[in-house]
């Protein structure tokens, strides 16, 4: 089993299970994790999604045995039909979705985290733009996420020279939200997708709805979709379980819808 599920408390986790080759991608993977996020989506009981590996790395990327196998898939049909559709479908999803990583994320592992809405790495994590150390280009949506991360020029040179960067320096570039002791990372993932889960999740989903647009709309476009949005939100329950939780000065009990 390449891919391991489990739903616990509103959260699926999705863990990576290749761990003997520091969980890099294959054909086999590539469409269980599709697979696996197509089937969160549409389970109304998981309100947050978790991205995380087995054992000592995060995900390396695509593995290079199957990549260079002449009875194996196309360059193309990696990129097209691999990494393509999951960076669209964490994108689309309008759940919030975590990358937790847990070590190495390197190449297209590097760029599927940072797809994430939210990212948390052991301060013992790396990433690690390594395409350029075998004549490819960054793929799975680095070459659209790291500029806007890190900016231009900053992206352009972790691409260009596959420089490791540590996880307290990925924070303090803003390329992640936060990194976290090694000894306290897998409670603090726990808790913090917990705590996700039990937030208004249509409100997040509409949120990232907004964010995803904002690329490309120009300010008054933006504001009247964020208008649009605002109103849909409006007529949720969890809007006016969370007004009502205000006024009576108690905890919201949110239902995601």
């Amino acid at each position: 089993m390449v891919l391991d599920i489990s739903n616990k408390n509103g959260v699926a986790i999705l863990k990576f299970n290749r761990p003997d080759k520091f969980n890099s991608f294959n054909q086999k993977l590539a469409f269980e994790v599709q697979k696996a996020l197509d089937d969160c989506e549409k389970d109304d009981n998981v309100r947050a999604i978790v991205l995380t590996g087995e054992g000592k790395a995060f995900c390396a990327g695509q593995d290079l045995a199957e990549a260079t196998d002449p009875n194996g898939p196309p360059l193309q049909s990696i990129v097209g039909k691999h990494y393509n559709p999951i960076i669209e479908r964490i994108r689309a999803i309008e759940k919030p979705i975590i990358a937790a990583v847990n070590g190495v994320a390197a190449g297209a592992g590097a760029n599927i985290a940072l797809a994430c809405d939210i990212v948390i790495a052991k301060n013992s994590a790396k990433f690690i733009q390594a395409f350029s150390a075998i004549g490819l280009i960054p793929d799975s949506g680095g070459t659209f996420f790291l500029p806007r991360l890190v900016g231009v020029q900053k992206a352009l040179s972790l691409m260009m020279t596959g420089d490791k960067v540590s996880a307290e320096e990925a924070e303090a570039m803003n390329m992640i939200y936060k990194s976290v002791e090694d000894d306290d990372f897998e409670e603090f993932i726990e808790n913090f997708a917990n705590r996700m889960a039990k937030m208004p999740t249509k409100g997040f989903g509409l949120t990232k709805r907004a964010v995803n647009e904002s690329f490309n709309n120009s300010l008054t476009e933006q504001l009247s979709l964020e208008e649009e949005l605002q109103t849909v939100a409006g007529g949720s329950h969890d809007f006016k379980e969370g007004t009502q939780a205000f006024l009576e000065k108690r905890k919201p009990n949110f239902k995601g819808n």
